[in-house]
């Protein structure tokens, strides 16, 4: 049986009316039209619904059972059709799981969920490690929120720029590079370095600036995460190149020094990417600007700061700038 949505919201006026012309009356429409909308109810139900007991309309018993159910009903038929503009963080339980680069969970994680607790105590969020290859968790709805490098190229998923960063080379205390009056590249090159690169790679955009001057550099070992290539440059005089943003609390730290990269890189953006679905998720919305503002306080350069005005999931990722590096590095 095809039913019409439109019988609940007259069921709904006849049992709070208790007659055909006050139902009419309250959703302005004729009174023989409210007339045949209860011809059909009670086609559909089997039931009278409103029987004449005199010069009134008495509701059946079973129109009485149903009277609060068919209130509520419509009211939830309202919410998925018309939802609230209004969100109410206090009253929100959720679980939002999110996908960040290892070291943007480490700087902007803590502040994030600070933010997230103050406001929303039934929220709960789930930090997930990147993987070694490209995943489709977002289109399938599996991560709600993405923060690294990477701008994805599907026409599906929005990516809104919050922040860019420049790399550095980080060693440790005492390294011979610490003592030298300029960093060189010559000096930088003559140095072992360890990449970071959650696929093992030992090679990056580094090597081919080097090459570009016709310098080539000794890396020994690969990395799976920036806490781990740190560890292995503090108790060592092995090198590391990373992004200053998500390195420059972690080395004070540790006791190490950063020091300038002396290589014209272009910086590498910082980008917060969702699916389409979640463009007019309010609690969503909510999420993005908490988590817009914990990137941009930890570290994320201001002046380079975007707005979701900005987020043009059309633009595909830029292939005249293969050089861009940052956690990008980590991707590759």
């Amino acid at each position: 049986m095809q039913l019409d949505l439109n019988l609940l919201t007259a069921l709904d006026a006849l049992l709070e009316e208790g007659s055909v012309a006050g139902a009419a009356a309250r959703l302005h429409v004729t009174a023989p039209a409210m007339s045949r909308s209860l011809g059909r109810i009670r086609r559909a139900t089997g039931d009278q619904i409103l029987v004449r007991t005199g010069r009134t309309m008495t509701p059946t018993p079973y129109a009485i059972t149903v009277r609060e159910q068919v209130h509520e009903l419509l009211h939830q038929v309202r919410g998925v059709l018309a939802p609230s503009r209004e969100l109410d963080p206090a009253t929100l339980e959720r679980t939002f799981t999110l996908r960040w680069h290892d070291s943007l969970v480490a700087v902007s994680g803590p502040a994030l969920l600070a933010a997230v607790r103050g406001q929303a105590p039934g929220v709960r969020l789930r930090f997930v490690a990147e993987s070694s290859v490209d995943t489709p968790e977002l289109r399938r709805g599996e991560v709600d929120l993405e923060a690294n490098a990477n701008r994805p190229s599907a026409p599906d998923i929005r990516a809104e720029k919050v922040g860019e960063t420049r790399l550095v080379a980080v060693v440790r205390q005492g390294h011979p590079l610490t003592r030298a009056r300029t960093v060189t590249t010559e000096r930088y090159a003559a140095a072992e370095h360890v990449t970071v690169s959650r696929r093992g790679n030992l090679s990056n955009a580094v090597d081919d600036a080097l090459a570009r001057l016709g310098l080539t550099r000794r890396v020994v070992a690969a990395a799976p995460t920036e806490a781990a290539a740190l560890e292995f440059a503090r108790g060592s005089d092995l090198l590391i190149s990373v992004p200053e943003i998500t390195t420059r609390t972690a080395a004070a730290g540790l006791g190490l020094v950063v020091l300038p990269l002396p290589l014209e890189l272009p910086s590498a953006p910082v980008y917060l990417s969702w699916h389409q679905r979640y463009d007019t998720d309010h609690a969503h919305t909510w999420l993005r600007a908490l988590a817009r503002t914990a990137l941009a306080t930890c570290g994320a350069r201001t002046d380079c700061l975007g707005s979701e005005a900005d987020c043009d999931p059309d633009v595909e990722r830029k292939a005249a700038r293969p050089h861009a590096i940052g956690w990008r590095l980590n991707r590759w």
